[in-house]
């Protein structure tokens, strides 16, 4: 069987679509595989945000600690779907936890190894930054639409009212 290379791995990725090969060996220097029975946790909110991950299988919910609830599923992540972005904000601090609620197959990228790098390639901190906007972008848009949808009252326009 044939082992496909870190840069082809991260290449066939969705959120890396039509990323030159150029940036993809460089970005590839950073990543390893990586694997998460159900349960177990990609991160935990508070820690340091080392690392994102292109989910390659499996599902990824999004939580939150909630006192006297217990964690509250913010967002549940898929195959396909990158997890992370606080590796790109200073403090460096995970937002949420993320646990794998079915067996996932990753790839971990090295934030502080891209962070490097981005200091010192332009081309690759605009790549990144503007593929890692789009991902902010749609994330909050989806918790717009839930708050909407959680917060909004039911529509009584058909009421008994003569």
């Amino acid at each position: 069987m044939k082992t496909q290379r870190m840069d082809q791995l991260i290449g066939a990725h969705p959120f890396f679509e039509h990323l030159s090969q150029a940036v993809s060996e460089i970005v590839s220097g950073c990543g390893e595989n990586q694997v998460f029975e159900p349960g177990e946790y990609l991160a935990r909110e508070g820690q340091a945000a080392d690392h994102f991950f292109l989910l390659r299988s499996g599902r990824v919910s999004l939580e939150v600690s909630v006192p006297g609830k217990g964690a509250l599923i913010v967002e549940t992540i898929e195959t396909g779907d990158v997890l992370g972005w606080s590796w790109l904000v200073e403090r460096y601090r995970w937002v949420f936890d993320a646990r794998a609620v079915e067996p996932v197959r990753a790839i971990a990228l090295d934030g502080r190894c891209l962070r490097e790098k981005l200091g010192h390639n332009p081309a690759l901190a605009n790549e990144l930054y503007s593929r890692f906007v789009r991902v902010l972008a749609d994330r909050l848009t989806g918790a717009r639409m839930r708050l909407m949808d959680m917060y909004s009252a039911p529509d009584d326009t058909s009421s008994d009212v003569p």
